[in-house]
């Protein structure tokens, strides 16, 4: 008996596993792979595109679940994406998307990491072909861009998710939770703040021409851009603080600093935005020329309509070291948010304040919040710990599940936050007459600072028309979105 049990037949694991069928032995490709095995048609094949910095993270996040499969990399600069070149060896290497798009037939589904001026027109070209996209904060460089992905995901069904990580996070749905159950009353006013720009910002257009590095396919990097000289002002992380490039400190950190008010007050298009800037001198009385660069610190004034039962909302965003007033509940020793900066919320019955991501949140004083019961969850919670944004979004490509931040709502939410660039980029613009080229950072000239009323819907600043060349982006030749 000891011998047979040792000793079990091929056709009696057969029968009793149950895995027998007219004749014909089915054997599942999990029993034949052992515990974990995965099989190959279950994979999701996953393919990232701007590896070298934040891509490496959510690659990591995506492969995490079993189901993911990296199959294929590319990276204009071959040296940034070294180690991820080495860490997913098997994967096939590009340094082109497009190129990859059109030769490699396995891709299900394509992260995009690169740089702000690039996130829309990979993404469109691999929805165009039906591949899932996952793409890194913010959505796109322009609110044009964002309007055109929305539409993009919803024409051709795929899975789609932003890289604002915070949005599978508990806090923010606690804060839903709170302000739903009237626990601050009506919100009127919310403070969000960043300690960004930790990258160069208001600074002069640099000049010179340099080498370009053997390792970077610069005109690829330029991608949908103008055409302008290598220069390592830009490269690798700089380029954050460019016009042409990245959205600066609002653009960064917006998408995480944002999100939960965004959610917990169903905000919408806002429908107006003053902003203040800081100005940048070049000696006495000589006020620098930086029409490239975005500005040092910001103060933008964002305004809501009244939605759904809530009444207005007027949200305050600070950047560059500017923080909003301390409330008076906070006491001396207790931090503001946290060090990347956060969100206070000020209702009729109270105030709630919460850091980056939705950390942390908690009514203010503090010492409510030790007394607070809270009430009972009503959303679901994201599972996965660090990657679990990522290995949502790998689910919903699968199994057609929802993502939390999917571009039916990461659209939307982009388009606000990039309205206030607009704020910042009309502030100090002069008036012009036809026919003439738009000059910013003149503080002489008229306007100054100009209140910019907003139609949504129709993306069109209606009282100041200089604004509106903001809205949408001109493209290099070659570069078009392709709608």
């Amino acid at each position: 008996m000891a011998k047979n049990k040792k000793n079990v037949s091929r056709r009696n694991f057969i029968k009793t596993t149950g895995f027998v069928a007219t004749g014909i032995t089915i054997i599942p490709r999990h029993v034949l792979g052992g515990k974990g095995f995965v099989p190959p048609s279950d994979r999701l094949n996953i393919a990232g595109v701007g590896i070298g910095g934040r891509g490496a993270g959510i690659l990591d996040g995506a492969a995490k679940d079993s189901v993911a499969n990296i199959v294929a990399l590319c990276d204009v600069d071959e040296k940034l994406a070294a180690r991820v070149f080495e860490k997913y060896s098997k994967a096939a290497r590009y340094k082109d998307f497009r190129v990859m798009l059109e030769k490699q037939k396995d891709i299900d589904a394509v992260m995009v990491a690169t740089p702000d001026h690039t996130h829309a027109v990979v993404a469109m070209a691999a929805m165009q072909m039906g591949k899932h996209v996952y793409v890194e904060k913010p959505l796109t460089h322009n609110i044009y861009e964002a309007r055109m992905l929305t539409e993009a995901a919803k024409k051709y069904k795929v899975a789609t998710q932003m890289g604002n990580q915070g949005a599978s996070g508990d806090g923010v749905r606690k804060i839903i939770e709170w302000i739903e159950a009237g626990t601050i009353g009506d919100v009127t006013k919310v403070h969000c703040w960043t300690n960004r720009p930790i990258w160069p910002q208001g600074i002069q257009t640099p000049k010179g021409k340099f080498k370009i590095p053997e390792n970077l396919d610069w005109d690829l990097w330029l991608g949908p851009a103008p055409q302008r000289n290598y220069n390592p002002a830009y490269l690798p992380f700089k380029w954050r603080g460019w016009w042409d490039y990245g959205t600066g400190a609002l653009g960064d950190m917006g998408c995480h600093v944002i999100d939960p008010p965004f959610r917990a007050l169903k905000l919408g298009y806002p429908i107006s935005v003053e902003a203040s800037v800081s100005q940048v001198y070049a000696g006495d009385f000589q006020l620098a020329d930086i029409p490239d660069s975005c500005p040092p610190s910001s103060k933008v004034h964002l305004e809501f309509p009244a939605r759904e039962g809530m009444p207005p909302v007027e949200m305050i965003w600070y950047d560059g070291g500017i923080l909003p007033k301390r409330p008076k509940e906070l006491l001396p020793h207790e931090e503001m948010g946290n060090s990347d900066g956060g969100v206070i919320f000020e209702g009729s019955k109270g105030k709630i304040m919460c850091g980056v991501y939705g950390l942390n949140p908690r009514l203010l004083p503090t010492k409510m919040h030790q007394i607070f019961k809270e009430p009972a969850p009503t959303i679901p919670r994201i599972k996965g710990g660090a990657g679990g944004h990522q290995q949502n979004w790998v689910k919903a490509c699968k199994e057609g599940t929802p993502t939390t931040s999917g571009f039916e709502y990461a659209g939307p939410f982009t388009e606000a936050v990039l309205m206030g660039n607009l704020g910042i980029r009309s502030y100090n613009m002069k008036k012009l007459k036809p026919g003439k080229t738009p000059t910013s950072w003149d503080p002489w000239l008229y306007p100054g600072r100009i209140k910019l009323d907003w139609d949504g819907e129709n993306m069109k600043v209606t009282n100041f028309d200089e604004a509106n060349q903001f809205v949408k982006r001109k493209y290099r030749d070659g570069w078009s979105l392709g709608v």
